[in-house]
């Protein structure tokens, strides 16, 4: 810059002097152009700005020089910044210079590296050219390789999926092994293992798939019957009676329940296992002596307990029940717990064991937990309830009580709704009691109809007592007693159920014992025989009356309304006969009768005597003559109604009285005082009697 500036711009002194030198010399067509640019040169010097980078950099350097402003270094400053010039440029010629020498080198070894890359290529062209068929067998080897990897993986996998150790098979297979939790593991992963193999028979090659197949189906088979050997050790030590029941039969259970016929095999082991076992206790229960040491009877024994029948029928039947019910809760437990699990396994091991299907189309059913529980129920109590049955049925022969025989049927009725609501109304159990029932209402129409039998041969009307019989009345005892039991036996609520099913007792108990009490009073005369037949149905419907399923009034009351009319008519007839009315009653219908029938009026005054000593004590001898009837209002009621008809019947008779004096007075014609009135010698009016008689 400082060269630049140097050599463009002159100094000022040169200007000066150049300009003055030359000014007389040089013509004035050329001195006008150079005083321009000199003036342009002054002016752009002028006009140059301390701010410029470039005079500021200039500005630097000389003040780095240490330069005095003086006129030697004014003029000197040209040169000497030429000669530094010169001096740099010198210097950097001899730096190229070195440079160049350098690049000669380089270049000599670039040119030998050529030679030694030429040579190289070709020693590798020519190893390339030996080595290129061991590379392409490399890469096939590599290749080779590469698959066979991918299939030891595929084969890892298969093995470790399809393929079984032997100890897992061990532990599945063999007896030796327990059942534990790595049996079922190893089971389940086998049924995977089956179900898998099938996928593998759409492939191309069918013969892995069943190979497979075919040896899974070995393993679940061998699995399977270890299992049902296993499940069958454990029922023979199984205690039901712990509530404690072990988790891993119930699983064995669930899982077994995929081989029908197995699960029914042991099932059926369980069943005559527990019946043996039921029955053993019950028979304990029975006698007192235990089964074994572990089990020892608790309380007293039924058979020295129980010394009435009824309550020995009844301890059975409660034992009976008890066990059920303690039976079904702990199968309940074992067979149920799971939910519909054994269910859902008994259906998908049908799929399996297509022989199993029951239906006659092919088609298996449901399985119903539930139903299947009341089953194995029924099978496992079967023995209890047979011996039960003997001992019952031995009870019900060896006592010639039909209330016995009755209570006893009640009893089984009884205990018969419960177990239809505890095991359903198709319960085998029930065919065992019910026939119980039967028998001892057999015994019990037998044992009456022997009784009435009897008692027709020993019938005889009694003389002075008139109050029902001594059979009827041992009868209604009996009766109340079978009222009661069958009102604590029947659980119905349906009045009419009740009602029909106490009707067939009544025709047994009840009707032949009435039938006697008519046929004594057939042989009584009235009111005899009025009065007792009242006292029987009086003291029979009050007696059924206390049991609403056992009342007859309804059906005893117009025999009663039939008995009670005749015995007010018999009263009526006592009252006129012991007035002395029934010969006015019987002979005057009119005034013409009378007056034949009574033509001397000392006649009507005998009568007129004897009602008046009658009237006085009427109703106390009535009271007398029915003293023996037992309903003293009734006795009350049908005397009022008797007197009232005997004053209808006096009315009748006083009217006729009257009609014949008037048609006397009508016809006399001497003195009226001489005659004898009617009215006189029979002076009673229907008031007083009545008034009498109230």
């Amino acid at each position: 810059m400082a060269t630049a500036y140097s050599g463009d711009r002159p100094s000022l002194s040169q200007v000066n002097s150049g300009s003055c030198a030359g000014s007389p010399a040089t013509p004035t067509s050329n001195a006008a152009p150079r005083s321009n640019a000199l003036q342009n040169r002054i002016t752009g010097v002028l006009s140059a700005s301390c701010a410029d980078l470039e005079i500021r950099d200039a500005l630097a350097i000389l003040d780095g020089r240490n330069i005095q402003n003086t006129a030697d270094s004014r003029r000197n400053l040209r040169l000497d910044v030429q000669q530094e010039l010169i001096a740099c440029n010198s210097d950097i010629v001899q730096d190229f210079g070195k440079v160049a020498e350098q690049l000669k080198g380089i270049g000599i070894a670039i040119a030998k590296l050529n030679d030694s890359c030429a040579e190289i290529r070709k020693h590798i062209g020519a190893a390339s050219r030996e080595t290129g068929p061991m590379l392409d067998e490399a890469k096939t080897i590599l290749a080779d390789r590469g698959q066979v990897e991918k299939k030891q993986q595929v084969l890892d996998a298969f093995k470790a999926h399809f393929v079984v150790s032997d100890a897992d098979l061990a532990v599945l297979t063999s007896t030796a092994e327990t059942v534990n939790d790595d049996f079922f593991r190893i089971l389940t992963r086998v049924k995977k293992i089956h179900e898998d193999s099938q996928i593998l028979l759409g492939s191309e090659n069918q013969r892995l798939g069943l190979e497979i197949l075919e040896q899974s189906s070995r393993q679940l088979n061998a699995a399977f019957q270890k299992l049902y050997r296993w499940v069958q050790r454990e029922f023979k030590s199984l205690d039901l009676e712990n509530p404690q029941i072990s988790a891993s039969i119930r699983r064995a259970l669930r899982v077994l329940a995929e081989r029908p016929t197995l699960f029914q095999n042991c099932l059926d082991f369980f069943a005559k296992a527990r019946e043996h076992i039921m029955s053993n206790n019950f028979y304990a229960a029975l006698t007192g002596a235990p089964v074994d040491a572990n089990h020892p009877v608790l309380g007293k024994a039924i058979e020295l307990s129980a010394h009435d029948p009824l309550r020995y029928v009844s301890d059975m039947l409660a034992w009976a029940h008890s066990a059920t019910v303690s039976e079904r809760e702990a199968l309940e437990v074992l067979f149920i717990s799971e939910g519909d699990e054994i269910a859902k396994s008994i259906q998908a091991g049908i799929e399996s064991e297509p022989w199993s299907r029951t239906d006659q189309d092919g088609s298996n059913p449901m399985f119903n937990g539930r139903e299947a529980l009341n089953e194995l129920v029924d099978r496992d109590l079967v023995g209890v309830f047979r011996q039960m049955r003997q001992r019952t049925e031995q009870v019900i022969q060896s006592h010639e009580d039909a209330t016995l025989a009755y209570k006893i049927a009640n009893l089984v009725t009884f205990y018969c709704t419960i177990f239809a609501n505890l095991l359903g109304e198709r319960s085998a159990l029930l065919e065992s009691l019910k026939p119980l029932t039967d028998t001892a209402l057999r015994s019990f129409r037998s044992i009456m109809r022997d009784h009435v039998v009897n008692l027709h041969s020993d019938l005889s009307p009694s003389a002075d007592n008139l109050s029902p019989p001594d059979f009827l009345l041992e009868a209604l005892d009996t009766l109340r007693v079978l009222m009661k039991s069958y009102d604590t036996s029947v659980v119905t609520s349906d009045r009419a159920q009740r009602t029909g099913g106490f009707q067939s007792v009544l025709q047994e108990a009840l009707d032949p014992f009435l039938a006697g009490c008519e046929n004594i009073t057939k042989r009584l005369r009235s009111p005899d025989n009025h009065i007792l037949a009242i006292n029987c149905l009086f003291t029979t419907r009050d007696t059924l009356r206390q049991f609403s399923f056992a009342d007859r009034s309804a059906e005893l009351q117009p025999r009663i309304e039939e008995h009670e009319r005749e015995l007010t008519e018999a009263v009526h007839t006592w009252f006129l006969h012991e007035s002395g009315l029934d010969t006015l009653v019987e002979n005057i219908i009119n005034v013409e009768s009378l007056a034949s029938s009574y033509k001397d009026p000392a006649q009507l005054a005998a009568i007129a005597q004897q009602l008046d000593a009658f009237l006085p004590t009427a109703t106390e001898d009535a009271r007398a003559f029915l003293a023996q009837l037992q309903d003293r209002l009734l006795a009350r009621k049908i005397i009022e109604r008797a007197a009232e008809a005997f004053c209808e019947d006096f009315e009748e008779v006083e009217d006729v009285i009257v009609q014949g004096d008037e048609s006397r007075l009508a016809q006399v014609n001497g003195s009226v005082e001489e005659e004898v009135w009617l009215r006189d010698v029979f002076p009673r009016t229907s008031d007083e009697i009545r008034v009498l008689l109230s």
